[in-house]
């Protein structure tokens, strides 16, 4: 809990502000962050507070103001040991600026809320800062959870948390398939982590004739050269079987959680339990994918049971229907629908030869009930 901010621990000039005898042109220049004499930390403070302010055009201007500070006020802040509530709002507010980030999680006062912000929000390249304060990180292992639900997170990135969180005996119950994710980090040789270059780094991208040719054609960043300088067709424009298969089990368990729609079907049909496991629990399912799902006879029991034991899907018709027509339901499951069922899709299913026999007798049993 961020403790809230104390106007008399500021200066004098910053509490005459902040008064509410205070003349509303003096409190909308400090809302524009000009205070002459107060230091940066204390400007910042104020305007915090005045974004909070109950006359609508100070607040207003001080919450556009925060998000364009002035570098030499914003640089001169970074300096200075800021309230918790300050770096909060900085942190949201330059969530992709490394220059601001850097000086923001050295401050002695880094509030979790913050670091969970840029953890859920951030890009690769903020992510990867966020990863490398392990103490944090076991101290607040919600952030773990947000970095690894962050779809800008590297592969090896999680892969590295996930392994430290189960060598702790962690457990992210934020993610919904943390079981099959623990189990398959658990099985592999966990890789040190990633030194490849980001795509900031000058020597990322492929610049000779043919990446020239390709960008002028659309196809820019095509190609790039790895390690021993061979050439290489970027992964986003690899057929999607040729990705997926390239993927070790804990990369296809996270893609299957929160990739494509694509991915995720393809990837409810792997052999491996797990990843097909870790795809019917995404959060990202849809209903229209949980029916395309359920009409399949290629999907595993494990998939339609975790299915048919989820609330929200038994909310659906069409799924519930899809259920007890598919032959590879659990039995139990399939009898525990058939009373949900309409009449007309019972009397088909009861003479059905696609479903075993124990659910026709018990489709036929609740029509006849239903008769009497």
């Amino acid at each position: 809990m961020i403790p809230p901010l104390d106007p008399s621990q500021l200066c004098v000039p910053a509490q005459k502000i902040l008064s509410s005898s205070a003349p509303p042109k003096l409190q909308l220049m400090a809302a524009k962050g000009i205070v002459p004499g107060v230091r940066p930390d204390e400007i910042l403070t104020v305007m915090v507070l005045l974004s909070e302010s109950d006359t609508p055009e100070v607040a207003e201007t001080a919450r556009s103001s925060l998000a364009a500070l002035p570098a030499p006020l914003l640089q001169g802040a970074l300096q200075l040991d800021l309230p918790e509530a300050v770096i909060l709002v900085l942190a949201q507010a330059y969530t992709l600026r490394m220059d601001v980030l850097e000086g923001l999680v050295k401050m002695p006062r880094l509030p979790v809320e913050a670091v969970m912000h840029l953890a859920q929000y951030g890009d690769e390249v903020v992510t990867e800062l966020v990863a490398t304060n392990q103490e944090l990180l076991l101290q607040n292992p919600q952030i773990i959870e947000q970095l690894y639900l962050n779809k800008a997170t590297r592969m090896s990135t999680t892969d590295r948390l996930v392994e430290l969180s189960v060598r702790n005996g962690i457990e992210l119950q934020g993610i919904a398939a943390w079981k099959e994710v623990a189990q398959a980090i658990q099985g592999e040789l966990i890789a040190e982590p990633s030194d490849e270059p980001l795509p900031e780094d000058e020597d990322f991208w492929e610049t000779d004739d043919l990446a020239h040719e390709l960008t002028h054609a659309g196809l820019q960043d095509a190609f790039f050269e790895d390690d021993e300088g061979q050439e290489l067709l970027e992964d986003k424009l690899k057929p999607l079987h040729t990705r997926i298969s390239d993927m070790s089990v804990s990369q296809k368990i996270r893609r299957a959680m929160l990739g494509t729609k694509e991915e995720r079907l393809m990837l409810i049909r792997e052999q491996n339990k797990m990843v097909a496991s870790a795809a019917a629990r995404s959060p990202l399912l849809q209903e229209s994918d949980v029916v395309q799902i359920t009409r399949n006879r290629g999907v595993s029991i494990d998939v339609l049971r975790i299915i048919g034991m989820s609330a929200e899907w038994m909310k659906s018709y069409s799924v519930k229907k899809n259920l007890v027509e598919n032959a590879k339901t659990p039995i139990a499951i399939a009898q525990r629908l058939i009373t949900q069922l309409r009449e007309s899709d019972l009397r088909r299913i009861a003479k059905s030869k696609n479903v075993p026999s124990a659910v026709r007798t018990q489709a036929q049993r609740h029509l006849d009930r239903r008769k009497h």
